[in-house]
């Protein structure tokens, strides 16, 4: 096997999977601007079983976003067994991860995501149905915790299963399995984008499967905040980033800049003051650029898409709020650049 994972110098840091955000151009500017992995929005291995095509338009990519890891939803190991064969043979990723950690409402009451969690023996399943059926390295991600009243919301659940669970219970119940790496949010279900991240539980996760990388994901949105985490739990692998690259995909090389990588150090050397943001010119520079890449990728429809991402760059800037408007209604590529001039 292949395995990537062990060839990025750590800290690694992780575009995480975002539905709706990371798609092809997003990924291309985070690993552009420093990101070492990138992921894939959520497929859904049902609709790989079913009706593969319009799930393989959803996770093609450009080779530039290597190395590139593909996600995988659902809750039956038949159907990841189908369509990680799929994905292996026509997507040629360079990673398989499996989604044990989305808490969105429908995917948790459908029986994926985190509903899973307290399912071990179906987690095993799944987990054993991906890795048999490829020689990628295969990953999880997963939450802090489910507790007991959100598993009985789950169908797939049974009532015997339906219990508190913390991902250090998960991990120890899987850590046999030959995955390679696992992503930590570390909030739990009930917590959802908000409140504190059990930053401990990642770590004592490491701890669990030395062998494996860890990867810590919630809240990350500064370097400086970055830097904490990183020098506080140095035992883990790295960061997974999400919200926080939000209109900021430099973010990904502010840290690099900023922190000390475990056993070495990022050139340019530790800087002594966090580094300052990019102004506006260059902020410019980097949303024509997506908005380029969008096109091209999706054409018209990349530029209905592009416009939350045009929100987010500009937010926190005067005059943002007029700008706004004028942005969410362009039409091409040409007049995003006209109203940026």
């Amino acid at each position: 096997m292949n395995n990537f994972w062990s060839k990025i110098p750590r800290p690694i840091l992780a575009l995480a999977p975002m539905a709706g955000i990371t798609d092809s151009a997003f990924r291309q500017i985070c690993r552009k601007h420093g990101a070492d992995v990138t992921y894939s929005e959520m497929a859904s291995v049902s609709a790989l079983f079913y009706k593969p095509a319009k799930t393989l338009e959803l996770v093609r990519f450009n080779k530039k976003e290597r190395p590139y890891v593909v996600q995988l939803f659902g809750n039956k190991p038949e159907h990841f067994a189908v369509a990680t064969k799929i994905i292996t043979e026509k997507v040629k990723p360079d990673g398989i991860d499996i989604n044990f950690g989305c808490p969105a409402k429908k995917v948790f009451k459908h029986g994926s995501g985190c509903a899973l969690m307290p399912q071990i023996e179906l987690a095993r399943e799944i987990i054993s149905a991906v890795c048999d059926n490829t020689k990628l390295p295969v990953s999880i991600k997963i939450r802090a915790g489910v507790s007991e009243s959100s598993a009985l919301g789950s169908p797939r659940a049974e009532l015997s299963d339906a219990r508190n669970i913390s991902a250090l219970e998960f991990i120890e119940k899987t850590k046999d399995l030959p995955y390679s790496a696992v992503m930590v949010h570390g909030r739990t279900y009930e917590g959802g984008f908000s409140g504190n991240v059990d930053w401990e539980i990642i770590s004592q996760i490491k701890k669990i499967i030395p062998e494996k990388i860890v990867l810590g994901n919630g809240g990350i949105t500064t370097p400086e905040g970055a830097l904490e985490i990183l020098q506080k739990y140095p035992n883990i692998d790295g960061l997974g980033i999400a919200r926080g690259a939000w209109g900021k995909p430099y973010l990904f090389e502010q840290i690099k800049k900023y922190a000390h990588t475990v056993g070495a150090v990022h050139e340019p050397p530790l800087q002594k003051q966090p580094p300052l943001p990019p102004d506006f010119s260059k902020i410019k520079k980097i949303m024509i650029d997506h908005a380029e890449l969008i096109f091209k990728d999706k054409k018209s429809f990349g530029l209905f898409e592009i416009r939350k991402h045009l929100v987010w760059y500009i937010k926190g800037f005067p005059g943002a709020a007029e700008l706004r408007q004028k942005l969410v209604r362009a039409e091409s590529v040409e007049e995003i650049k006209e109203i940026l001039k």
